[in-house]
């Protein structure tokens, strides 16, 4: 199985964060779950990458080239992708990814992961999508989901596809047990 994670460029103020990237990367290496991912060095992103290839795994980054020019790219995976746009490289991460895993994040890390949520609801593609909410860090963000299902702009099975999971063994059987709903437009 190969993982996309969608997670910050940045570390956050809570240390805390880092650890639990640290030990989810030890979980999917040891696992045999390999990793797509955006292919920095910096923050949750490389503290993922690390820990996977630490605990024995292999790690996919896909970076554009303006990034990798900026020196951002992580020099040890197993294989790096250069690309030419955030555009490209979003659609190799869904080309090699199994599943996607939002850990805390960003603006970027959301509309990564929405995206993907989007794209399985209008039936692009069968994959489970995945919020790893450590420490309760999507749980606001969980709550303006389920307003938009209250309000009638959201139906309930597509809430339901997503995993939310705060361990990474309810994270990697949830991600084994999802079953997508049938296709928006049908």
């Amino acid at each position: 199985m190969k993982v996309a994670i969608f997670c910050g460029s940045r570390s956050g103020n809570d240390p805390m964060f880092a650890k639990q990237a640290r030990e989810l990367g030890e979980f999917l290496g040891q696992h045999q779950v390999d990793v797509v991912f955006g292919g920095g060095h910096v923050g949750l992103m490389g503290v993922v990458a690390d820990s996977v290839l630490a605990s024995g795994g292999k790690v996919y980054g896909i970076i554009p080239e303006h990034l990798r020019d900026r020196e951002l790219a992580h020099p040890g995976l197993t294989k790096l992708y250069v690309v030419k746009n955030m555009h490209e490289r979003k659609a190799k991460m869904a080309e090699l990814a199994d599943a996607f895993v939002a850990l805390p994040g960003g603006i970027g890390t959301l509309e990564e992961i929405f995206e993907v949520w989007t794209w399985a609801q209008l039936g692009f593609h069968q994959k489970p999508c995945a919020f790893y909410n450590v420490a309760g860090f999507f749980d606001h963000l969980l709550t303006m989901v389920k307003t938009m299902q209250g309000e009638g702009f959201l139906s309930q099975e597509y809430v339901d596809m997503l995993v939310v999971e705060n361990t990474p063994d309810e994270l990697l059987d949830g991600l084994k047990r999802y079953r997508p709903p049938q296709e928006k437009w049908r």
